[in-house]
């Protein structure tokens, strides 16, 4: 055994993007959606949120993907809490929740890249366990498609600036119209992939993993006067009526079931400490090993190895000033060393 104290540019830290799918099973494509009979009709929770599963809930690896809310501000679209507080619902409640995560401010409304303040919203949340530290920016697109119409395809548009909106130092990128389901970060170029009326179709939120998307941009479309190449949605059809138990979070989770088309990854920074170890030719050619000396006297064994040791190195320990032992690096085979040789051995460190 040997020690030897390190240099600091011995050290050196490196951090690596590492990306994937955030569905179960790495799929890529999530192209089958399936909620829960118990979730939505047998508990209330079903009034306010959906939870989607990549396949039947009672499947032995279902596995929860997402969840669906409608937030609106004027509490339409769900049962009051108490009817004689007019103004508080499920709906108003999920509406406050985003504003204060995303805007952080109580009084905001939501504006999706315009002016325009939207009064409702559909906040879809991936689950946490599926995606590691963020969403990955240029990696979403899901297709919607309402009972009627066409498709449309979205994606946020994250290849198109160079620096995304910021709610406080969260980053958040505009969710826009594109040409297919192949498309990522790129808008379809008509009107930048915005409605005229509404602004952008949503935000997309990579390190909350949150999606939010705008109801009245949605709800444009087939049917509407308005319905022109900029201004077109998919005729989602939102019920804000007061004291209703609308289903809107429905109305989206079908709109996606019949598009069948979701992809999103996520993306984690590894950091790995390195250490780089360097055996001279004249360090660590004499072993204590007990077959190369005596453990009495501490005399070679063998006169040849006074003046031409050999040793093998076969593990490397890193200690602290106080000789405590912090890690240890084992070598795939025992490495050669003597007079004749140097070595550089690199010790990755991941945490």
């Amino acid at each position: 055994m040997g020690f030897k104290r390190l240099d600091p540019e011995d050290f050196l830290i490196s951090s690596d993007a590492v990306s994937q799918t955030v569905w179960s099973n790495n799929t890529a494509t999530l192209n089958e959606f399936y909620t829960s009979s118990a979730q939505n009709v047998a508990s209330i929770s079903g009034d306010y949120y959906l939870v989607v599963y990549q396949t039947a809930s009672n499947d032995a690896d279902a596995s929860p993907q997402f969840d669906l809310a409608y937030g609106d501000k004027t509490s339409g679209g769900a049962i009051y809490f108490n009817d004689a507080v007019t103004d508080r619902s499920p709906s108003s409640t999920v509406y406050g929740q985003y504003r204060s995560l995303v805007l952080e401010d109580e009084t905001a409304d939501f504006t999706f890249g315009t002016a325009t303040a939207v009064e409702y919203i559909y906040a879809m949340s991936i689950e946490r366990s599926r995606y590691k530290e963020k969403l990955l920016p240029g990696s979403f697109n899901i297709t919607l498609q309402g009972a009627t119409g066409n498709p449309i395809y979205l994606t946020d548009n994250s290849k198109e600036v160079t620096v995304p909106d910021y709610f406080g130092s969260q980053r958040a990128y505009q969710i826009v119209r594109t040409n297919d389901a192949n498309t990522f970060g790129i808008s379809n170029g008509i009107n930048g992939g915005y409605t005229t009326s509404y602004g952008s179709y949503g935000l997309y939120l990579p390190d909350t993993g949150l999606i939010l998307f705008n109801g009245p941009a949605l709800d444009l479309g087939p049917g509407q006067p308005i319905a022109t190449a900029a201004d077109y949605g998919i005729g989602l059809g939102t019920n804000r009526a007061l004291n209703t138990d609308a289903n809107n979070s429905g109305k989206l989770y079908n709109a996606i079931v019949k598009g069948a088309s979701f992809k999103v990854n996520c993306e984690e920074t590894l950091s790995s400490d390195f250490v780089f170890v360097r055996a001279r030719n004249a360090e660590f050619n004499y072993s204590e090993n007990p077959s190369y000396i005596q453990g009495t006297t501490g005399e070679v064994y063998w006169d040849y190895f006074i003046n031409s040791p050999q040793s093998y190195i076969t593990t490397v320990g890193l200690y602290n000033d106080n000789n405590d032992l912090l890690a240890v690096a084992k070598l795939s085979k025992p490495l050669p060393k003597d007079f004749t040789k140097e070595a550089l051995i690199r010790v990755k460190l991941d945490f």
